[in-house]
C-alpha cells in the first residue's frame, strides 16, 4: 500500500508499523484513485484533467446489510474497521475475523468472531451529518459522549513550534487535492513527525481510515495529534475522542456543537491554521504558547 515516490496518493503511512498478532485478516483492494475526462475552460481550450474516483461501497457484516459509504476507496479494508470502530458498533478489531472487499460488486463483507451484540438497537437511530459524502453517526454515540476520557493536560500538550511543524509538513504534501480537488485530508502525528496521512472524498471517510489503521496497529492516541483539511464538525470531534486524541488541528474552522463537545471533553481545537497563522478555540491549557512578534501597523502616506 505505499505509494509511488513523487507521485500523488490518498493513502500514505510513514514508518513501518507492524499489525496486533490477532488483527483480522485484510484484502487489499485499493481503487483507482484519479479518473481523466475531457473539459472545456472559459478560453475555449479543450484538454484532459483528473477527478477523483469517487465509489460506492455497501458494508455488509455477517451478511447483513449495515450502510453504503461513498469513497475513494485509497484502503477501504481499514476504512470499514474505523467506520464500526467510530460508531462503537465494536470495542477492538479484534472482534473482527476478516474484511474482503470486492469491487466488482462494490461490497465489503465483514465476518465478526462473535457476532455484534445488540446490532438493531444500536443502528436504530441514525444522524446524518453535514458536509461532503455526508456520513451517518449512529444516535447512541451521542449519548456516550460522558464515558469518553482523554489524558489531562499535563500529559498531552502541544508547542506552538510543533504547531508550526505540523502545518510546514502538510503544506509540503503531494496529494490527490493538488492534482485534482474535490478531496479532503486528514493525517495523524506525534510531535511534528507524520505517521499516517489519507484522503477521501469526505473528511468522516479519512479519520475513520486513520481510526482503522491505529486499530489494527494498536496504535494509542494520547499523544497524537490530528489533523484535518476540514472544518471541526461535532462528528470528527466526537471521532477524535474516541480514538484517544485530544489535539485537533484543522485548515478550515469550527461549528457550534463540535466547540461545545471538545469543550466538555477537555480537548484542544486549533483551527484556520495554515502557514503560521492558527485561532486556539479551546483546550488553551494544553497549549504552550510562542507567540509572534506584533507586526508593525502600516502607515499609508499622502503622496
Amino acid at each position: 500500500m505505499q505509494p509511488e515516490a513523487c507521485a500523488p496518493c490518498a493513502f500514505d503511512v510513514v514508518p513501518a508499523w507492524q499489525p496486533l498478532a490477532d488483527a483480522p485478516r485484510l484484502t487489499q483492494a485499493a481503487g483507482t484513485l484519479l479518473r481523466e475526462i475531457p473539459i472545456l475552460d472559459e478560453c475555449g481550450e479543450r484538454r484532459a484533467i483528473h477527478i477523483p474516483a469517487e465509489r460506492p461501497l455497501t458494508v455488509f457484516v455477517d451478511k447483513r446489510e449495515l450502510v453504503t459509504l461513498m469513497t475513494l476507496g485509497a484502503c477501504p479494508e481499514l476504512l470499514v474497521l474505523g467506520y464500526l470502530y467510530n460508531q462503537r458498533l465494536i470495542q477492538s478489531v479484534t472482534e473482527v475475523e476478516s474484511v474482503s472487499v470486492d469491487w466488482e460488486v462494490s461490497a465489503a463483507a465483514v465476518k465478526t468472531r462473535g457476532g455484534i451484540q445488540d446490532i438493531e438497537d444500536k443502528t436504530a437511530s441514525r444522524v446524518v451529518t453535514t458536509g461532503c459524502g455526508q456520513g451517518t453517526v449512529f444516535g447512541d454515540m451521542l449519548s456516550q459522549l460522558g464515558a469518553l476520557r482523554l489524558p489531562d493536560a499535563r500529559a498531552a500538550r502541544i508547542r506552538q513550534s510543533t504547531l508550526h511543524g505540523v502545518l510546514e509538513v502538510m503544506r509540503q504534501r503531494n496529494s490527490i487535492h493538488r492534482k485534482a480537488g474535490s478531496v479532503h485530508g486528514c493525517a495523524l502525528f506525534r510531535g511534528a513527525e507524520l505517521l499516517m496521512f489519507v484522503e477521501d472524498v469526505g473528511r468522516h471517510n479519512a479519520i475513520d481510515t486513520i481510526a482503522g489503521w491505529m486499530a489494527v496497529h494498536g496504535v494509542g492516541g494520547s499523544d497524537k495529534i490530528f489533523y484535518t483539511t476540514g472544518r471541526l464538525t461535532s462528528e470528527m470531534v466526537m471521532k477524535s475522542a474516541q480514538m484517544g486524541v485530544p489535539i485537533i488541528i484543522s485548515r478550515n474552522g469550527v461549528t457550534a456543537m463540535g466547540h461545545d463537545i471538545a469543550t466538555r471533553l477537555g480537548m484542544a481545537l486549533f483551527g484556520r491554521a495554515a502557514n503560521r497563522h492558527f485561532l486556539c478555540y479551546t483546550g488553551f491549557e494544553r497549549f504552550d504558547s510562542e507567540p509572534e512578534p506584533q507586526r508593525a501597523p502600516v502607515r499609508l502616506v499622502a503622496g
